[in-house]
């Protein structure tokens, strides 16, 4: 079941995804919209690039669809069916491609008919809010869930209605409210979705098997969450970092089992999404309080600081004091 990690493009910026795809460059580096009706413009072989080419993408993604009849997308360990029902989400590290015979259904779709929009949102923009942290909660982001939500005319409208401030607001000359009213607009816009994924998906009984590792996907990531959720002393104090074992113990499996799972369904193994989750709550702890580096890094569990900015450096590419400076 070994799945080569390179089988995956990984996307960790919003530039990156936009050329990855042909599509404008964003106004802003951390997040952008994009309008799905323009997809019948891109470029010759970029259709041909998305149906062929397994991404991850390191962002926070919300599209609405309209008229993608025909197409399901592997999305984690099931497909998202688009017959019905128009928003869909992704969380950052989590797979995305066409189902199937991809080409076949891409080429199914009518892109002259295509409409909506696509949001994408890197986590370095909400870490010093608390929809940073409150964001990771929502369950709509959940590998459990694999059916996109379904509207009534008058969400789609209103959903499109914040979208479009958010644009507005995006592509506008930034002052020093500019980052306060898109993260409001996202924070609005994030509440909404929950009210109609709890009407849609509370209601229902949650039906999971272990056929093609979904359920062992789903627990995974509740006990990562849950590891992080702990205050550092009531971690285990003779491992505080968590570690590929333990999970594994965790999930009555083996390490190795574990990992290559993980990797035919992320593109990444056990130790690749540790350290996202690692890097992504230190980013939030530099910048949501007054901790000193070194007292981050023991929050975090680890034993020596210079090892928590060496890792921190070789994900980020910025120390954790270089993060911290450029996100005032």
């Amino acid at each position: 079941m070994k799945q080569s990690a390179n089988h995956f493009h990984v996307l960790n910026t919003v530039t990156e995804y936009t050329r990855f795809y042909g599509l404008p460059a964003p106004a802003h580096p951390l997040l952008t919209v994009i309008d799905l009706s323009s997809l019948k413009n891109l470029p010759e072989g970029a259709g041909a690039k998305a149906v062929d080419t397994p991404v991850v993408q390191q962002l926070y993604m919300v599209s609405l669809k309209r008229n993608l009849r025909g197409a399901a997308i592997r999305y984690g360990h099931k497909s998202y069916d688009y017959n019905e029902g128009v928003l869909s989400f992704l969380a950052p590290g989590q797979g995305c491609w066409w189902a199937g015979a991809g080409r076949e259904l891409a080429q199914s779709v009518n892109w002259e008919e295509v409409s909506g929009w696509t949001l994408l949102v890197h986590p370095d923009l909400l870490s010093k809010y608390p929809l940073g942290q409150k964001i990771a909660q929502y369950g709509f982001f959940s590998y459990q869930v694999n059916e996109a939500l379904h509207l009534s005319a008058g969400e789609e409208q209103q959903m499109d209605a914040l979208v479009e401030t958010i644009r507005r607001e995006n592509e506008r000359p930034i002052d020093a409210f500019s980052q306060d009213v898109i993260i409001a607009q996202l924070d609005v816009l994030m509440t909404y979705a929950n009210r109609f994924y709890h009407r849609q998906f509370l209601t229902r009984r949650t039906a999971e098997t272990d056929h093609n590792g979904g359920a062992i996907l789903s627990r995974f990531e509740a006990s990562l969450n849950a590891y992080f959720a702990q205050t550092p002393e009531s971690r285990p104090t003779e491992k505080p970092l968590p570690t590929v074992q333990h999970f594994a113990d965790e999930l009555n499996i083996s390490p190795a089992y574990l990992s290559d799972m993980l990797r035919s369904l992320t593109g990444q193994n056990t130790q690749q999404h540790i350290h996202h989750a690692l890097i992504e709550r230190a980013k939030r702890l530099l910048l949501s309080t007054p901790l000193s580096i070194n007292e981050t890094a023991y929050q975090l569990g680890f034993e020596y600081p210079p090892y928590f900015s060496r890792l921190f450096k070789n994900k980020t590419g910025f120390t954790p004091a270089e993060f911290r400076l450029s996100m005032q």
